[in-house]
């Protein structure tokens, strides 16, 4: 459970998307404000969907092979697969000019109660599935697997915190740099949606059929 979790989180702090909405954010006005509620909303998605999953299952795994444990393994491997035909699928459009959204010029007049809900809507969903899915095996009444997961979420919120502590401590400078880092982002978003797409694609696949299998 630890290993796929840490796949999957870091699939998803790495997402081009967000990231460079999140740089978008920081440069704007109210940049720190804007980014912190960004961030807590962001981090708030992640911890919800492993409360759910833990109120489910309360917080002990499903037996081996029984009908729960089987059809949480199929959640996993049709979103494994789904993102190996996603990733095909970007590899084989033909290429998009990128830019700043539309709504990066009504930035600066953005409410924060906007800036949360844009983390909730550029959430990779289907990695978080997975991520929950991952979480049914949880044994609450381990520290480890407390760890794991409280681990899982902050990884997953890594890249957001580290630019905006970056913001904080030094302005200018994030500005600078983090805009030279959008740039380049949006430059090479098709190639990292394909990549981290089917490398998490194929992780979740392979260890599914693995866990069918064994």
């Amino acid at each position: 459970m630890v290993l796929d979790l840490v796949v999957i989180a870091t699939a998803i702090t790495l997402g081009p998307l967000h990231n460079s909405a999140f740089i978008l954010l920081l440069s704007s006005r109210r940049g720190v404000r804007q980014g912190l509620a960004f961030l807590l909303s962001w981090l708030a998605n992640l911890i919800a969907v492993i409360a759910c999953v833990v109120l489910v299952t309360g917080g002990h795994p499903p037996a081996r092979h029984s009908v729960p444990s089987t059809a949480v393994i199929d959640a996993k491997l049709a979103i494994g697969l789904a993102l190996v035909l996603y990733s095909a699928y970007r590899h084989r459009r033909p290429p998009r000019p990128h830019g700043p959204p539309r709504w990066a010029a009504r930035i600066d007049n953005a409410s924060l109660a906007a800036a949360a809900g844009l983390a909730w809507l550029l959430q990779p969903w289907a990695l978080v599935g997975a991520g929950a899915a991952t979480a049914v095996d949880a044994d609450l009444s381990t520290l480890s697997d407390w760890l794991a997961l409280t681990g899982y979420c902050l990884l997953a919120t890594l890249s957001l915190v580290a630019m905006e502590l970056f913001t904080v401590r030094a302005p200018d400078v994030a500005n600078a740099r983090l805009n030279a880092l959008r740039t380049w982002l949006e430059q090479h978003q098709e190639q990292l949606i394909v990549m981290l797409s089917l490398v998490t694609g194929l992780w979740l696949t392979a260890r599914s059929i693995a866990d069918l299998v064994a």
